[in-house]
């Protein structure tokens, strides 16, 4: 059945195959940094893209700056490259490529270097440190950086290269701290949604897992309650049917009828909770059965050797409330015939306000089997009305009976 469930609608088939592989959900390149599935894969195209650009840059940028910084020389173009290339191990190493550029960048600035797109690979870097939860590292690494390029400006620039070069304005100082706050903040901002898509991808995975379990219990309990009861017809009527197939053949044949239409309803009510089993969101074929049908169960009970008494007008309930109804007068009857040595029960309906009041009532004494409703039949009784806000008590009477009261809300919210 599970496997219906998956391949027809059901819950998908990764149950119990690790976790969920959502797609779709937050930009694809965010979504790369998870490395849930097989790691964090090499990002060479995007690192060759940034090198190829830091280098074009920075030669642009040095023609525009010429004069008042440091011409590009070989040096110059290997630290460019280094920092670039330092990109690679972003997703494997953030915190060591955050600080490997950082220091990069600092040599080049310090060596009288333009400036230019050699802040783009510590940018880069501080965004790979933020998103994979090293916040603190890429607050320290990009505040040594500003703070080393502060020293060197508006002091070790008299003994650095170019000889010429003087201190750097304040105003300038302003514009670099907030374009590396703004770096950070757009980190910040990136990990904060990765976060939030990762809640959302769990919260969906739990919803899944749990619309899962609760149809599976609706329809163990579906089945526990129509084969139970059926079965406990048939069992009651077959073993009639043989104490009497020698000494009164007629008695035996009804025995045998009876048995037969107890079957025919319970294949047709399994063949309807399979076809919604394998037909989900589909409008059932048959309407489920409420409180209109009590005169059936009272005939079946009867069939099975109890006489019941109903005592009350069903009201008119909302298809989930009077299925629960319906099946807990079934289950409670068909606790009478399994386990209680009375052949009479009584269903009293009582209308109060906004509730139903159901009693079903035996009058005993057990025939030794746990009277007190610790199996699946009394279980099931207690979720269906839980499920929508009643409650089931259950137990002995002082007199030797039976007695199950089903408290039930006569509106129920539906679930949408």
């Amino acid at each position: 059945m599970d496997e219906q469930r998956a391949h027809r609608g059901g819950p998908p088939p990764w149950r119990g195959h690790g976790p969920p592989r959502w797609r779709g959900h937050g930009p694809p390149w965010l979504n790369r940094w998870d490395g849930e599935d097989r790691g964090p894969r090499w990002p060479w195209r995007s690192t060759v893209l940034i090198t190829a650009f830091v280098l074009v840059g920075s030669n642009f940028a040095a023609h525009q700056q010429e004069g008042e910084r440091a011409a590009l020389d070989v040096f110059a173009r290997v630290l460019l490259i280094v920092g670039s290339v330092l990109l690679l191990w972003r997703r494997r190493h953030p915190v060591l490529v955050l600080f490997g550029t950082s220091a990069t960048a600092m040599v080049y600035l310090g060596a009288g270097y333009a400036y230019g797109p050699v802040f783009l690979t510590v940018a880069v870097a501080c965004f790979a440190a933020v998103v994979t939860g090293h916040r603190w590292a890429a607050w320290t690494a990009l505040g040594m950086l500003w703070a080393g390029h502060v020293l060197v400006a508006h002091w070790l620039y008299r003994w650095l290269p170019p000889s010429h070069d003087s201190s750097v304005s304040w105003t300038q100082e302003i514009v670099i701290a907030t374009w590396v706050v703004a770096i950070v903040a757009l980190s910040e901002l990136a990990r904060a949604k990765r976060e939030q898509w990762a809640r959302e991808r769990a919260e969906r995975a739990q919803a899944a897992r749990r619309r899962a379990d609760e149809e599976r219990l609706r329809i163990a309990r579906e089945l526990h309650d129509v084969l139970a009861h059926s079965i406990s017809v048939i069992n009651v009527q077959a073993g009639v049917g043989l104490a009497l197939l020698d000494s009164d053949p007629e008695q035996a044949r009804t025995a045998l009828t009876t048995i037969k239409s107890a079957s025919k309803e319970a294949l047709g009510e399994v063949r309807q909770v399979l076809d919604r089993l394998r037909t989900p969101g589909d409008a059932p074929r048959a309407p489920a059965p409420g409180l209109d049908r009590l005169p059936e169960l009272v005939e079946q009970a009867a069939s099975a050797g109890l006489t019941v008494e109903v005592e009350g007008e069903p009201p008119d309930l909302p298809p989930g409330a009077g299925l629960a109804a319906f099946r807990i007068v079934q289950e409670a009857l068909t606790n009478v015939v399994r386990h209680s040595g009375s052949r009479h029960a009584r269903v009293h309906l009582d209308q109060a306000g906004r509730m139903l009041r159901l009693r079903i009532d035996d009058d005993g004494p057990a025939t030794g089997a746990d009277a007190g409703g610790s199996g699946n039949g009394l279980a099931g009784m207690r979720e269906r009305a839980a499920a929508l806000g009643g409650t089931i008590e259950a137990g002995p009477r002082p007199d030797g009976g039976f007695t199950v009261l089903a408290v039930l809300p006569l509106k129920v919210k539906e679930d949408r």
